[in-house]
């Protein structure tokens, strides 16, 4: 993180694909092959675990801290390898090119993980990298196969809603549990070998040619997750094990309520006392996947707004400190190089800049963020950048550089844009001025959400925060990477030296 260099902001999902939503097949290695083509280092993506309906599809909102999303597995891979038929293929129902259409996808991708498995159970047992993968995993596979049967088996209902024996995990009734569900547990580490045997490819393909992967740890979990109903001393729940306290930030300049979350937040010091396992693990899983992480909310490692769960807004919350130096220290000892991208965002304390700058974790700067206040003393401006951040024209939870500047940016906003430029620019070309900015500003990593790229308006925009529906649909069409963006992209790495 000490050089000069750029990547691309694109989630997994939103590659192209021939069944409705972007995976781990030919377009993910043809996507790598651009960058490397490109002169770019790092892809960025967002969490890859398994994401879900009711959650609006959020990969920030998932079952599991561990698992893989099966949306993410290539059926084409499937068929290459013999678990599925050219047939299984061919009964794809037409999807959309430009946005995954999740209901069609889920009814299409689950039945044809069906069909891979029923192909492939009687082998399983004689299937040495199956046994092999469910052993190294243990310690998070055997907890979620089990929730995820029980969550099916009790109708979708939420954990602390089912029967106090199980709830409570009782192991004699967990045990008929695994008798019972065995069947539906077994597909679901089939399912999740799957996907981390297609993802360990990708990344091999990719650390072969120098390109880095950079991964996102949300800070909290989900409730309605197997890591909370495996592990709730480690969370703020009361004695029927629902939430007492949940997490969010106060109100603020972006909301007058707060924005309340609903995740459990943690139970900091039952964490201290076991040195963190729970988080060694799950950082332990993360760097498996990727070569660098976002860890997302920074703010809250610090000091956390934790509000009774009974409360409908984030008003009625309060700070709690959280133990960042111990926790910090235990990290850096368990991993002499740390590569954690800080998400610092919003309203940070001098406390965090602190913290940041004792364990060298670089911050985020976004373009986006600028020219909406004296541009000589604007801190989220190319000139104040330090060279040990990461600079991005925008991230998901942001509108497009483009739909920004049509729909979000003030006539005062872009009049200093156009002062901080020399000149005027039009909608066509701002996304490229926006690019150039990051591009030659002294920040060692420059990221460019993909659609920014591309120059595509707010209709591309990937999440709208404090909304459920509508997200996390944007997908790539292959033609939209014209050879003039691909030489555009080229000329710009190589002249600001990050190629």
């Amino acid at each position: 993180m000490n050089v000069r260099r750029s990547g691309i902001l694109l989630h997994i999902t939103s590659l192209p694909s021939a069944h409705g939503i972007g995976d781990l097949g030919s377009a993910a290695y043809r996507f790598a092959d651009f960058l490397m083509e490109t002169g770019q280092s790092f892809w960025q993506i967002l969490p890859v675990n398994p994401t879900s309906p009711e959650y609006g599809n959020s990969p920030y909102n998932s079952h599991s801290a561990f698992a893989g999303n099966p949306l993410m597995i290539s059926l084409e891979f499937l068929a290459r390898e013999g678990l599925l038929l050219p047939a299984d293929l061919e009964a794809a129902p037409p999807f959309l090119a430009h946005e995954a259409d999740y209901p069609a996808v889920i009814k299409f991708k689950f039945e044809a993980l069906h069909r891979a498995y029923e192909n492939h159970k009687r082998a399983l047992d004689r299937d040495y990298e199956f046994q092999k993968f469910c052993r190294e995993n243990a310690f998070w596979l055997e907890d979620y196969a089990l929730f995820i049967a029980l969550r099916e088996y009790f109708n979708d209902r939420l954990w602390g809603d089912w029967p106090w024996e199980i709830k409570t995990r009782q192991s004699a009734v967990l045990d008929d549990s695994r008798e019972k569900l065995h069947e539906r547990i077994l597909k679901e580490k089939f399912i999740q070998q799957l996907f981390f045997k297609q993802w360990a490819g990708l990344k091999n393909y990719c650390s072969q040619n120098n390109l880095h992967l950079i991964g996102d740890i949300p800070i909290y979990v989900n409730y309605d997750s197997a890591d909370v109903w495996a592990n709730p001393d480690l969370f703020k729940l009361n004695e029927q094990l629902k939430p007492m306290l949940v997490s969010g930030v106060p109100p603020d300049f972006f909301s007058a309520t707060g924005q309340l979350w609903g995740s459990p937040v943690y139970q900091w010091e039952t964490l201290k006392r076991t040195r963190y396992a729970w988080w060694l693990q799950r950082f332990d899983q993360n760097f498996k996947l990727c070569d660098l992480v976002r860890l997302d909310h920074f703010r809250g490692f610090i000091a956390y707004w934790e509000i009774p769960a009974h409360e409908s807004t984030a008003m009625n919350g309060r700070w709690v400190e959280a133990p960042v130096m111990d926790f910090l220290t235990t990290l850096v000892k368990h991993y002499p190089y740390l590569p954690i991208i800080a998400e610092d965002l919003g309203v940070i304390t001098p406390e965090v800049r602190e913290i940041m700058q004792r364990f060298d974790f670089p911050g985020m700067k976004l373009l986006l963020c600028g020219f909406k206040s004296d541009l000589a003393t604007d801190p989220n401006l190319p000139h104040h950048f330090p060279k040990h951040c990461v600079v991005y024209t925008g991230t998901h939870d942001n509108n497009t550089a483009l739909g920004w500047f049509r729909k979000e940016a003030t006539e005062e906003d872009r009049r200093r844009l156009f002062q901080y430029l020399g000149r005027e620019v039009s909608a066509r070309e701002v996304h490229w001025d926006l690019i150039r900015l990051a591009m030659m500003s002294p920040a060692n990593i420059v990221i460019i959400p993909m659609q920014d790229l591309l120059g595509l308006n707010e209709e591309a925009r990937m999440n709208l925060p404090a909304t459920v529906q509508g997200n996390w649909k944007w997908r790539c069409i292959h033609e939209q990477l014209t050879p003039a963006i691909k030489a555009r992209l080229v000329e710009m790495t190589r002249i600001y030296g990050r190629s």
